[in-house]
């Protein structure tokens, strides 16, 4: 059988590349490339070699046979978000079911760099690698770090953050369409003046929601760009950042906030609490997610729903297809997100003021 000699691997004497060649249908330059685990080389004909080895009877070295055992590697950028818990369950149990199993790796601050992790997940022969809401987001990252992950011939897949400089198949929610719902909402409930809270503008979903932000104040209240511009607030997505940026919101006299994440909506209500309002008499708040236990909040969060289950099985199939042998092309899978209603959005004051004492004109809360 083949060993491995000064990192490398050796077939003996009878064994020939030539022969491993012929059988994959592949230059016996390939076969070494593979064989030695070199860059260069594309899944599916990296799948063919192994499995010319399988078929000749050689024994495939122990970092490939390590691949081939069906582990995947999934990374996240935190834990303490509820939203990526949930795409790492649904990720795991769909992998789970479809035999393989998943590596979470987590960044946490002063810990392992994306990078870092990556290279882990590689060096344990990971047969592929899902993204969520990662470098590849970031409009102002270096993205030829993919580039060199897919010439170790190492599929992924990416969530949340698209960019044409990636040759991956990338799932995403319509950032979009989510602020169109929420605009709409918030409109139709007599709200004139609405606020954008979101997180740093390099990011790719921040960009989206701004547009479809900008484009809703524009088609259903008729407000220009450049005054929407003003009631857009960047801070981070965390319950800190969330009541930093209402307010800011509030202060610029928004009566409704729209948040790009169900934490920031929370940090949102806590700033209208404490200058002494409430959620929604005084103000109405919209998040982003409908993250698990949100339903449960005080009151109970009206929010976008990100759609958490369709996405993360989606990156798995895509994913699985391509380590099967069949590439996925480089294009963005975009699933549209669900408004759901619930009890922190209400009527705005002009309507509440034009009503008669006994007219009740709140919204009803959802499921």
């Amino acid at each position: 059988m083949g060993n491995l000699t000064d990192g490398g691997y050796a077939p003996p004497m009878t064994i020939r590349l030539a022969d491993i060649a012929a059988q994959a249908g592949v230059s016996e330059a390939t076969v070494s490339r593979v064989l030695n685990g070199r860059p260069g080389v594309a899944a599916a004909t990296r799948e063919s070699v192994l499995a010319a080895l399988d078929v000749l009877g050689y024994e495939r070295p122990a970092r490939l046979r390590r691949r081939s055992a069906g582990l995947v590697g999934l990374i996240i950028p935190e834990l303490d978000n509820p939203i990526f818990p949930a795409f790492a369950q649904v990720i795991g149990e769909d992998l789970t079911r479809q035999g393989y199993t998943p590596v979470l790796a987590t960044q946490t601050p002063g810990g392992s760099t994306e990078d870092e992790l990556t290279e882990m997940l590689v060096d344990r022969g990971v047969a592929g690698i899902i993204f969520v809401s990662g470098l590849h987001a970031d409009t102002t990252a270096d993205m030829t770090r993919y580039d060199r992950l897919r010439a170790q011939g190492v599929p992924f897949v990416l969530i949340n953050g698209f960019s044409r400089l990636v040759r991956a198949p990338f799932v995403s929610p319509d950032d979009r369409a989510a602020m169109r719902l929420a605009v709409t909402h918030l409109a139709a409930l007599g709200h004139t003046r609405i606020g954008l809270a979101l997180g740093p503008r390099r990011f790719v979903p921040v960009l989206r929601k701004i547009e479809g932000f900008q484009g809703a104040m524009a088609e259903r209240l008729a407000t220009p760009p450049e005054r929407s511009a003003e009631l857009i607030e960047h801070s981070l997505y965390t319950l800190e950042g969330g009541q930093a940026a209402g307010a800011a919101l509030l202060e610029r006299g928004c009566t409704a906030l729209v948040c790009a994440s169900d934490m920031m909506a929370l940090g949102a209500i806590r700033a209208v609490r404490q200058r002494g309002g409430s959620v929604p008499e005084d103000v109405s708040v919209v998040g982003f997610d409908d993250s698990p236990l949100i339903a449960f909040t005080d009151p109970p969060l009206t929010t976008v729903r990100q759609p958490v289950r369709a996405m993360g099985q989606a990156a798995v199939r895509t994913l699985l297809e391509e380590v099967g042998g069949a590439p996925a092309p480089h294009s963005e899978f975009v699933f549209l997100p669900e408004l759901v209603v619930r009890g922190s959005t209400a009527a705005g004051p002009q309507v509440r003021q034009a009503a008669s004492p006994g007219d009740s004109a709140g919204v009803h809360a959802g499921p």
